[in-house]
């Protein structure tokens, strides 16, 4: 018997014992797991290559975390050559069988819960607490969906009548590949992989070419719980080698991605191309989340220090490097200089710096890309609206950017519209609540969004008229929970493909109805 399904706790590290536990965690990480050397997996078999992925500790990126070996076209193709193979068997084992894989892996990553977040701070510049959420959300997406693949094992119930016996139930789609994010690189990355594998399809697994060490441990837990070889192929490599050779390929079924819109957006294109020159005999699909302009709205009648204070931790968590981030708040002017002033207030209170310490709400950001990039979204700020927190950042050792508060800001502006990926939030005003939710829809994106209000009828009428995946009310726009909260959203946000919900696992499956009659 399966126990019902329930989150996994997060960890409180005010208590001395857990403090002490992580500390020995960061420890044990910089002693025997980084700068290692680690190959790619196909077919169970590890491949080393000339040709490494270097990745490093954004919060200090003169220590290497892993040389990682880098797949090329060739061993992509032998790849899916075994996940085809694969398949054929694969799809026919017993659900229950797959889910018990599932459930085996989350107790192996629950007892070395620690060690997975020590890598995290390391290898994702992930402060402890985030960290920490991250690897209780991995646990929660392997006891979900392997709850959920019980569940779904015997179909779904159709009508019969006297002369037939009708069933409805879901197969396996075939090859998946799956292209996982930096952020959240382990949740999103064991989500993803174990949604398509334990739905009965074999996996291509292609991590962020700057967090591809996390992934490789993971694959070692799926090893260790009793996943078949060739079940899912570890294939770190370049996106536009390895990743557009895979997306491409006729005999790929599916594509699982999360990451920027302008990459998501090529995906889904390249997709829709039907290869039947080279035997494609489907439409491949996607399953696609790449990002948003998330807002939080401040209604007149609202508790203001929880709006201030939700405005400032959904912005700054994790350096503003989430999906679901606010990085715009539209304020009702009647309450729009004391919210702005607290939020200016709460920011400067919190710093920024290497998050091994536990010292700093923000860590780093990624890479030196993005801080180029949210460097240069700072400037443009400085021209949109009125500076009044943080603004500067400092890449000499890690790539520290400060919480960087704007004020004043026209809707229309950049960076009111245009998705930074760091920890720089926009603020203004609104005449009335209904030109709040106005300003709140005036993106392309659709993914979260929070009304702080004490005002039921606002509740109501943003329910249904403030349009993102996931909204909440009188709490930050941050922190969805697996099974609790499904994930996912629309418009440039995505093919609203709710992760951690009760309609997922189906996007890696088809429907096949079979009727005898009697």
């Amino acid at each position: 018997m399966v126990v019902p399904y329930k989150h996994e706790p997060f960890t409180d590290f005010t208590i001395a014992e857990n403090k002490e536990a992580m500390e020995a965690a960061l420890k044990q990480v910089e002693e025997e797991i980084l700068g290692q050397d680690y190959p790619l997996i196909i077919n169970g078999e590890r491949i080393t290559t000339e040709d490494k992925i270097v990745s490093v500790n954004p919060a200090n990126h003169s220590e290497v975390i892993g040389n990682v070996s880098k797949a090329t076209e060739e061993l992509a193709e032998r790849a899916m050559q075994v996940a085809d193979e694969t398949f054929n068997t694969w799809r026919k084992s017993s659900p229950k069988m797959r889910a018990d894989i599932l459930f085996r892996a989350a107790a192996i990553v629950r007892r070395r819960k620690h060690e997975f977040s020590a890598l995290l701070v390391k290898e994702g510049g992930k402060p402890w607490n985030e960290a920490d959420a991250d690897t209780a959300e991995a646990i929660d997406f392997l006891e979900y969906y392997g709850r959920e693949m019980i569940r779904l094992k015997d179909g779904l119930h159709v009508e019969s009548r006297p002369i037939e016996r009708n069933q409805y139930h879901h197969i396996p789609l075939g090859v998946g590949v799956v292209i996982s994010p930096w952020n959240f690189l382990f949740a999103i990355m064991a989500g993803t992989t174990t949604a398509a594998m334990v739905t009965g399809n074999t996996v291509l697994l292609k991590p962020a070419s700057t967090t591809p060490v996390i992934a490789y441990k993971f694959m070692e837990v799926l090893e260790e719980a009793g996943m078949p070889k060739g079940v899912v192929n570890y294939i770190p490599g370049p996106g536009s080698e390895v990743g557009d050779y895979l997306v491409d390929h006729p005999r790929t079924r599916f594509v699982s991605f999360t990451g920027s819109r302008e990459v998501g957006t090529r995906i889904f294109e390249r997709a829709g191309v039907v290869h039947e020159d080279k035997g494609q005999k489907w439409l491949k699909r996607t399953i696609i989340e790449m990002g948003g302009k998330d807002t939080i709205v401040v209604d007149k009648e609202a508790d203001l220090e929880l709006a201030a204070e939700s405005i400032v931790k959904s912005a700054f968590g994790f350096s503003g490097q989430k999906c679901s981030a606010c990085s715009r708040a539209v304020i009702h002017e009647d309450v729009y200089d004391v919210v702005k002033n607290r939020v200016v207030e709460l920011t400067n209170e919190l710093s920024a710096g290497d998050p091994a310490t536990n010292e700093h709400f923000t860590g780093s950001v990624i890479d030196q890309a993005a801080f180029d990039k949210i460097m240069g979204y700072v400037e443009i700020g400085k021209e949109e609206g009125k500076l009044v927190a943080g603004g500067t950042g400092d890449d000499s050792k890690g790539w520290i950017i400060q919480p960087t508060v704007f004020v004043d800001v026209d809707p229309e502006a950049r960076i009111m519209q245009e998705e930074i990926f760091g920890p720089v939030v926009a603020l203004t005003s609104a005449k009335d609540f209904d030109e709040a939710i106005d300003i709140a829809n005036n993106t392309d994106y659709g993914l979260t969004g929070a009304v702080i209000t004490n005002n039921r009828d606002h509740i109501e009428q943003a329910r249904e008229d403030f349009h993102v995946g996931n909204l909440y009310f009188n709490r930050g726009c941050t922190g969805a929970i697996v099974g609790y909260q499904p994930f996912g959203g629309f418009n440039m946000s995505g093919t609203d493909s709710k992760a951690g919900g009760p309609d997922y696992l189906i996007q890696h499956m088809q429907g096949k109805t079979t009727s005898e009659t009697l």
